[in-house]
């Protein structure tokens, strides 16, 4: 952590690496079959479009029954949001999500979610007090005066969450 880190700045910092390195427990145990594996027939994964690109299942309103995702839909997933995360805090035009292509199976992906690790990791060191509360447009809506802090705790909670999903599957597909 830098010498510069606040309270504030520390403590989420260090929820940041306690979720990273539950994630990494996960990351280093993926097998490229692991990706594609559809534990129920209803699945979000990707898919591969005539021209060969991965695409994500997708939907505008969440489906009912929500369909059940594989670690290649959580993984991009991840991307996706971390991606735009990153757009925002660095001051750029964010992508839109159908700007955000999943690699492939395997190690690929692997190391592209570890790239967005390092990346966040600089927004992270360079952050102050200030920095913190300064106001916040993404992940929430206009209407809200969220400020930077409550974005870095959300990411943090996100990538839990789909930490643990990942490795759930990850489990299941291991013990089938």
């Amino acid at each position: 952590m830098p010498s510069s880190a606040t309270p504030r700045t520390e403590l989420l910092r260090r929820q940041f690496d306690l979720t990273w390195s539950l994630f990494e427990y996960h990351l280093e145990r993926l097998e490229p079959e692991d990706f594609l594996w559809e534990p129920v027939p209803l699945c979000w994964t990707v898919r591969r479009s005539p021209g060969g690109a991965w695409i994500p299942d997708w939907a505008d309103t969440e489906p009912d029954p929500v369909p059940v995702p594989t670690i290649a839909w959580l993984t991009w997933h991840i991307g996706w949001w971390w991606s735009v995360t990153l757009d925002h805090a660095r001051g750029r035009t964010p992508r839109e999500r159908t700007d955000i292509a999943w690699l492939g199976e395997g190690r690929v992906t692997v190391e592209w979610l570890r790239g967005l690790r390092r990346d966040w990791l600089a927004v992270l060191d360079g952050l102050t007090d200030a920095g913190l509360d300064a106001t916040a447009a993404f992940p929430w809506p206009d209407d809200t005066a969220f400020t930077q802090a409550h974005t870095l705790a959300w990411v943090n909670a996100e990538l839990m969450k789909n930490a643990a999903e990942i490795g759930q599957l990850r489990m299941l597909r291991a013990a089938s």
